[in-house]
């Protein structure tokens, strides 16, 4: 009998974010302009980071399936727009939240802003798009397209954050990190965890994803 591989990826998890949570709250040293606020960083950039990668995932399903036609790719590519949009939800909520008392309000139109806000609603477009769709493959290739259309903010986004920036400091150099030892373990550790997050999220919901085209197909043969 194969041995399912969610009971080590659980107990990954949990270690994962044990240390992550550790990091953040305990470990990590206090930031000295913004203080305890700060710590909000190491979910926050977490968090983005697993947004871009879900959405690359769900840009990769949607090359996947116009390249093979197959419903399996298709259920790829929703499932991790949907955990995408998830994690950038919860992006702008903690930015908000760190906004706030650090630059005196819970919005500004910075550019960085402006492009994830966008990237947020195309996401949110594409889901809409493709539960319009339904079994429909004409509209679920059209769907595909837009994922795969969509990801390109994810490269303006970083260039925004990079070259536009009028708030948030660039904490990665192509030299070092601008972060104190402490500080870094803390944010390597929340990458790490939060992305096994999206890994066990993702893989749970291909996998209803794909019970809900067998239910689908069994009754359009019974019917």
């Amino acid at each position: 009998m194969r041995r399912s591989p969610d009971g080590p990826l659980a107990g990954a998890l949990l270690v994962a974010m044990l240390l992550a949570l550790y990091g953040a709250f305990v470990y990590a040293q206090t930031e000295r302009v913004m203080g305890d606020i700060q710590r909000i960083f190491y979910v926050h950039l977490p968090l983005a980071w697993v947004g871009f990668v879900a959405f690359g995932h769900a840009a990769w399903g949607g090359i996947r399936y116009l390249a093979t036609g197959r419903r399996e790719w298709d259920v790829v590519s929703a499932s991790a727009a949907e955990i995408g949009v998830l994690f950038a939800t919860l992006v702008i909520v903690t930015g908000s939240l760190w906004a706030r008392p650090v630059w005196g309000t819970w919005w500004t139109w910075d550019p960085q802003l402006v492009t994830y806000l966008i990237l947020w609603f195309i996401y949110v477009g594409y889901l809409v798009l493709r539960a319009a769709a339904g079994d429909d493959a004409r509209q679920a290739r059209f769907a595909a397209v837009f994922a795969i259309a969509g990801f390109v903010d994810v490269p303006l986004v970083w260039l925004s954050a990079r070259y536009l920036r009028a708030l948030s400091p660039v904490i990665f150099t192509s030299h070092s990190i601008g972060l104190a030892p402490s500080m870094a373990w803390a944010l390597l550790a929340g990458l790490v965890a939060w992305s096994l997050v999206y890994v066990a999220l993702v893989r749970t919901r291909i996998r209803l994803g794909l019970l809900e085209v067998r239910v689908q197909a069994l009754e359009d043969a019974a019917a």
